[in-house]
């Protein structure tokens, strides 16, 4: 399983950016897809989650300003994030789990400046 994120970068407090995750090597459309992040010195936490049938959970502090979703037919699961705080500044990594495997990419930075 392979999972290549993009999309991140530098932006100014209140902009937009929105991530993407490819997978390879696995069946796409059953699996759940996550979206973590981990800002420096701390521990990586979920930020959103996507199930195959479409059910969503977030991280109470990205409610209303997050969106995450899923193109089967790309095998790709994005995250839209709106209103950036510099609080959301963090190395964000897309993640797979079933009872067969357990894969990450390799993530990628998002910094908001103030």
């Amino acid at each position: 399983v392979q999972l290549v994120e993009s999309g991140g970068g530098l932006v100014q407090a209140g902009g937009s950016l929105r991530l993407s995750c490819v997978a390879s090597g696995m069946i796409f459309s059953p699996n759940a897809m996550n979206w973590y992040r981990q800002p420096p010195g701390k521990q990586r936490d979920l930020v959103a989650a996507i199930t195959s049938g479409g059910f969503i959970n977030y991280a109470d502090s990205v409610k209303g300003r997050f969106t995450i979703s899923r193109d089967n037919t790309k095998n790709t699961v994005y995250l839209q994030m709106n209103s950036l705080k510099p609080e959301d500044t963090a190395v964000y990594y897309c993640n797979v789990r079933s009872p067969r495997f357990d894969s990450w990419g390799q993530g990628t930075q998002v910094t908001v400046s103030s």
